[in-house]
């Protein structure tokens, strides 16, 4: 695709994300959210003895 083609699409993507919302972002923040939670759970540092 030329560049002429791809800022073609950019008024498509922003109506749906306004009709939808921004799905890719909503999902980038919950995955990062579960990867911190993850982490808190998987943390056996607490459990060491002398730390």
């Amino acid at each position: 695709m030329t560049t002429a083609n791809t800022s073609g699409l950019v008024p498509i993507y922003d109506s749906m994300v306004a009709e939808h919302g921004d799905v890719p972002t909503e999902t980038r923040q919950a995955a990062e959210e579960i990867q911190r939670e993850a982490a808190e759970v998987l943390d056996w540092n607490r459990f060491r003895p002398g730390d």
